[in-house]
């Protein structure tokens, strides 16, 4: 019998398993506290649910699945782990310093078949969906490096952004969510946490209708459909009039900000006529969005080239005199491969090579 992680269990659906299996229902709480709070590492340290409740627990689930293969550190303390996944794939999870705390960028898929052509995480096609105990270990993964530093700091932002689109493994994800959020686990606020898409239309309705206060980004990185197709493939199954149809569902339903993330390519989207174009497509939403410029990080396979500074302050200064809220994100950890896919990439080819 091949056993799952618990991490993938959500609290309902862990208090059912345990009901199901002739448990009573408070011991889920005991379990989670064992879990999140004092983040054992083995059930036999599950000291009060009773011996009968630990070798079930263990029949049926496993605490580790992740294996850390490297680790990087930044000198800006951005710290990039390469997991490897109990069938051998390997993952990205990326911790970042900021002023408002710490945030861990997860992965959600091994590989990714969006196939957007600056991105060095679509170099390598989606080989399956992670599961949502995959996810969340990640987390755990991190926060137990924080715990062996004996700093008191914790995990207290999430940004879905890393290798994989996220609705296109939209029930893990949503698990994800909702074991990270929950208020008898980690406790991370519905607002500290992040989803970034492609603009998959249809999963960002339905998650319009769940009504979960979690932010929301869209990569769009061009503002006219001929530019998009070019750099996002997905742009052919949905252009920029459906992608822009399912925004104003999503802001009529949540009336709560969306970022638009746009990544600055040298001498592809980042001239004026884009900017001025990227402020009309945006105008009717601008007191709900952000735009959030991206100078890009580059990857030698893509021909892709960062834009001038010059050129990413004018588009700045462009969007804001046409009234768009939008910032420059400088990136965290330039030293360490910090293209988003960048050192799974490296060790695969290292590993093929070899």
């Amino acid at each position: 019998m091949s056993k799952q992680s618990i991490y993938g269990m959500t609290y309902e659906q862990l208090t059912d398993w345990l009901v199901d299996h002739g448990q009573q229902k408070f011991r889920v709480r005991q379990v989670w506290d064992w879990l999140y709070k004092k983040r054992v590492t083995s059930f036999a340290d599950m000291r009060n649910i009773g011996k009968n409740l630990i070798a079930l627990l263990d029949e049926h689930f496993v605490l580790h699945t992740l294996e850390e293969e490297i680790k990087q550190e930044s000198k800006d303390g951005t710290i990039k782990f390469l997991f490897k996944l109990s069938d051998g794939n390997l993952i990205e999870t990326v911790l970042m310093r900021f002023n408002y705390g710490l945030s861990v960028c997860v992965t959600t898929q091994v590989g990714c078949n969006i196939g957007c052509s600056f991105c060095a995480s679509g170099l390598l096609r989606k080989s399956r969906d992670l599961t949502g105990g995959e996810i969340v270990e990640q987390i755990m993964n991190v926060q137990a490096h924080l715990d062996s530093k004996g700093k008191g700091e914790r995990v207290s932002h999430i940004v879905v952004m890393g290798i994989g689109e996220p609705f296109d493994n939209y029930n893990n994800l949503m698990d994800f969510l909702h074991v990270v959020n929950d208020k008898e686990g980690l406790s991370i606020g519905a607002r500290h946490i992040t989803v970034s898409t492609s603009g998959i239309v249809p999963k960002i309705k339905e998650f319009a209708d769940t009504g979960l206060q979690i932010n929301l980004a869209i990569s769009l990185h061009a503002p006219n459909n001929d530019l998009r197709t070019q750099v996002m493939k997905i742009n052919r199954a949905y252009p920029i009039e459906k992608l822009m149809d399912s925004v104003d569902y999503y802001l009529e339903r949540m009336n709560r900000r969306i970022t638009f993330e746009y990544i600055m390519l040298r001498g592809v989207n980042d001239g004026q006529e884009q900017a001025r174009e990227l402020a009309r497509l945006l105008h009717d939403k601008r007191h709900l969005a952000y735009v959030n410029l991206i100078p890009y990080n580059s990857v030698d396979e893509s021909g892709y080239k960062r834009s001038e500074s010059a050129d990413i302050q004018a588009f700045y200064e462009t969007l804001k005199g046409k009234g768009i809220p939008c910032g420059v994100r400088w990136e965290n950890g330039a030293d360490i491969d910090a293209a988003c896919g960048q050192l799974r990439s490296k060790q695969i080819k290292k590993q093929t090579a070899s």
